[in-house]
């Protein structure tokens, strides 16, 4: 029942409430590369009404992935680098009802629009190249695939539609001591062997890239199509310990001639660019704003929460996450972004999830010092709160993720409506409107 526990893209941002954002320097020419990327659907169902067990589930994983998390921080950095108010909490268990249900549908065939959302490409592992299907995010998390990478040999029928790396065929595969292992709520674990070998995304090669191919994999992971996960974040909460995330690793190799990466997430033309960004995909300026590091996230001090033309709450802080479907923020604060919403109300307490009505969406922005950079109708509505209702879900949610008391979490819900910037020669992000 935790399968989609997608590897968190977390991006932090952090500028003074009063700094101007810096506008982007000019870029020398990248050996950039673009990597398509396939949209899985979002939490609205075929009929448009809001499938509130997977907004349930949406925030069950979200919290645990996080958690995982800060137990890598802690272990990597120390807890003095938490955030004020986050701590590590136990993990997040489903309800029995929602997991005999989900449970129940997993024994079907899924399609996109019933699944949730992840953000599909290929890479090559090996020499030759062996292909997998990955999905790209940019923290590290209690899943499966958080080692970064494929399945290998694993000891059930879960793996029997997976890609499966084969050390014995790669003349560049060394293996590496130790292990990986996580464990999950539900009793299961995911384990595997640690292996150094060529990777290849978009044409950008590392070639003593660590990860881990999993011989252990739960039964939950059977019905998702990814071989696994590549994490883009920051060494400090990565679970490997043996080296660096990929993209760290190709800029310390000269792999890439730009230590930056960008983001387009959309319903068609989503990419990963490695290298650079695709000047192609926005138009005007990169806005950036200065990474504060030292949690381990990407992330931005001094953001705004606005609704329309209103200030609404001010000076808190935020994660980017391309592997969170939603948007988080402290239920206190967001109930005050509700309670400037024109026929907003409580929908589920309990998730933290608010209703408005469909033909009025709010228009809710967030601002770091520069542009208000607005989620769009479409962006801030998850369907119907039942069939032929007049009330839709917001994808604003206010759970307290246990990352620290006055930090929010954007994903896609957010970044579907930007095109984003991580750049790692500078930690800074940066935003640019979608051409």
């Amino acid at each position: 029942m935790f399968n989609k526990a997608s590897l968190l893209f977390a991006v932090t941002l952090a500028v003074a409430a009063t700094a101007s954002p810096a506008v982007s320097p000019p870029l020398p020419l990248a050996r950039g590369n673009t990597i398509p990327l396939r949209m899985r659907a979002s939490l609205t169902t075929s009929t448009g009404v809001f499938d509130k067990d997977k907004g349930t589930l949406a925030n069950i994983n979200t919290i645990n992935k996080h958690r995982q998390n800060l137990i890598n921080l802690e272990r990597n950095k120390g807890n003095g680098t938490f955030n004020e108010g986050a701590a590590i909490r136990p993990l997040a268990t489903l309800p029995r009802n929602i997991q005999g249900r989900m449970e129940a549908r997993q024994a079907e065939a899924l399609t996109d629009e019933e699944d949730d959302v992840e953000w599909l490409g290929t890479i090559s592992i090996g020499t030759p190249g062996q292909n997998f299907l990955i999905d790209f995010d940019t923290i590290v998390q209690p899943d499966p695939r958080t080692s970064g990478f494929p399945l290998r040999h694993a000891k059930s029928s879960t793996c029997s539609k997976k890609h499966k790396y084969t050390a014995s065929s790669s003349s560049t595969s060394v293996k590496e001591s130790g292990t990986f292992e996580i464990e999950y709520a539900d009793g299961s674990t995911v384990s595997g062997p640690v292996y150094e070998d060529t990777v290849s995304v978009a044409g950008v090669v590392t070639t003593k890239q660590v990860f881990s191919p999993v011989t252990t994999l739960s039964s939950s992971f059977a019905q998702d199509p990814t071989d696994g996960i590549l994490g883009l974040a920051f060494p400090a909460i990565a679970q490997m310990q043996s080296g660096l995330p990929f993209f760290n690793n190709a800029d310390q190799e000269g792999a890439v001639s730009v230590n930056q990466f960008g983001f387009l997430l959309a319903s068609t033309g989503s990419e990963l660019y490695v290298g650079g960004t695709d000047a192609s995909k926005y138009t005007g300026e990169l806005e950036f704003h200065d990474v504060d590091t030292t949690s381990g996230f990407w992330q931005v001090k001094g953001a705004t929460g606005k609704v329309g033309n209103s200030i609404v709450v001010t000076g808190f802080e935020t994660i980017i996450d391309s592997g969170t479907t939603l948007m988080y923020g402290p239920p206190a604060a967001v109930k005050k972004i509700y309670a400037a919403v024109k026929g907003a109300k409580v929908f589920d307490a309990e998730d933290g999830y608010y209703s408005f009505p469909c033909a009025t969406p709010p228009e809710i922005a967030f601002n770091w010092g520069g542009k208000d950079w607005v989620i769009s109708a479409a962006n801030i509505n998850l369907g119907q709160t039942a069939e032929g209702s007049s009330s839709c879900v917001g994808a604003l949610a206010g759970v307290d993720i246990g990352l620290g008391s006055n930090v929010w979490l954007l994903g896609d819900s957010f970044m579907k409506n930007v095109y984003t910037a991580f750049d790692f020669g500078e930690e800074a992000v940066g935003f640019a409107a979608i051409a």
